[in-house]
């Protein structure tokens, strides 16, 4: 008999009402679709949008989470490198040159069967230089091919062009791609000709009125005025969403047989937050 597993992937969280609502609708979903296991990108995840903290590490792995991914965000608290250097469910992109703390990819169990997750970083209008995404996931396949045929890629990445060329890329070759970074999302969920579960980006979760997760004011002031940013606040003014996507995998195959596209939006948890801003 043909064993499927089923999972849950969540776009980047965003402050604390991307926490809240990861706290509030993964259990939800979880019993839902009976997802087997959770995989999140944490990489804004901290109080002010920037960053991951340890005690986020062990927020999402309370709430459900197998593994969390990240993305250029990862860099901005650095406590947190002893964390990656020291954890296997929490990764940053492979295609960082050698020496960054931290590793690309990870494994974990699942009902007898074993999972790869790999994180890369596009370099489409990006700033940093790093390594070849397509060249580097080469060279990971080659090992982790070895160990496992379901294998998860979030693909941390600007250009939509960029994220879909991968998804080809890896068409056959990996279980599931999903695109992160920019925080809106698409609405291409699929599964590729060869058996890949493909997205251009998960979105994210956090206020949906918003820039991206946060507030407009100062972002405006760039866009019209071409004046820094100065402090950027996390919106926390509702509604709030949560987005990803649901995968089924044939376990013996690797290849994705389901897809569904995840979007949630949440007015009483905005109502909630707006009670406890005013009591405080």
């Amino acid at each position: 008999m043909t064993k499927i597993l089923k999972f849950l992937f969540v776009g980047d969280i965003v402050g604390q009402p991307g926490l809240m609502m990861f706290q509030k609708w993964v259990p939800k979903l979880k019993e839902q679709y009976s997802i087997d296991s959770v995989i999140v990108n944490g990489e804004n995840a901290a109080k002010n949008g920037r960053g991951i903290t340890l005690k986020n590490i062990d927020f999402f792995k309370h709430n459900g989470a197998s593994v969390i991914t990240t993305g250029n965000h990862v860099w901005e608290n650095r406590e947190f490198y002893n964390t990656l250097n020291s954890r296997d469910d929490v990764i940053r992109p492979a295609n960082y040159p050698p020496g960054c703390p931290g590793k690309g990819f990870t494994f974990f169990e699942l009902e007898g069967y074993t999972i790869a997750v790999i994180n890369l970083h596009g370099r489409v209008f990006v700033r940093d230089h790093l390594d070849c995404p397509f060249r580097a996931i080469d060279s990971l396949l080659t090992f982790i091919q070895t160990k496992t045929n379901m294998i998860f890629v979030d693909f941390h990445a600007e250009a939509t062009s960029e994220k879909k060329a991968m998804g080809l890329y890896l068409d056959g070759r990996v279980s599931g791609i999903f695109g992160t970074h920019t925080h809106v999302q698409t609405s291409d969920s699929q599964i590729l000709p060869n058996g890949t579960a493909y997205m251009t980006d998960l979105g994210s979760s956090g206020a949906r009125n918003s820039v991206i997760g946060m507030q407009a004011d100062g972002i405006l002031k760039k866009f019209l005025f071409f004046q820094k940013m100065g402090s950027i606040v996390v919106e926390d003014t509702g509604p709030f969403e949560l987005s990803g996507i649901i995968v089924n995998v044939d376990a013996t195959s690797g290849r994705a047989i389901f897809v569904e596209r995840v979007n949630i939006i949440d007015e009483e948890l905005h109502r909630t937050l707006a009670g406890d801003k005013k009591e405080n």
